[in-house]
């Protein structure tokens, strides 16, 4: 059976209206992320702003952290720190893989 868009948490499914319903913020809340470059939807080919899964959690994550008082230029930087951290981690993990590869199970 084919993949469907609700099974990608990539997809872009959610309206801007839906995602601040669920997530209970301001629609121009939203917009300003995107404008702030926090997080950059998918648009339909009619323009409008398309969240998938995986933007409504990111923006539940920077929605906490406004709620701390961190503005959203800190907000991006964070998150672009967050995204460098799992690049790291996921060439380290792929670095010790290769050794152990290599040089046989760590002692």
């Amino acid at each position: 059976m084919p993949e469907l868009p609700i099974d990608d948490e990539q997809a872009p499914l959610y309206t801007l209206g839906q995602v601040a319903d669920m997530l209970r913020v301001q629609q121009a809340f939203l917009r300003r992320l995107d404008q702030h470059d926090v997080i950059s939807p998918q648009r339909s080919p009619g323009g409008q702003r398309r969240y998938s899964r995986r933007d409504i959690l990111v923006v539940r994550h920077v929605t906490r952290m406004a709620d701390e008082g961190m503005t959203l230029v800190a907000i991006r930087r964070i998150l672009e720190l967050e995204d460098e951290l799992k690049r790291l981690q996921e060439e380290l993990r792929e670095a010790r893989r290769r050794l152990e590869e290599t040089n046989g199970p760590a002692a």
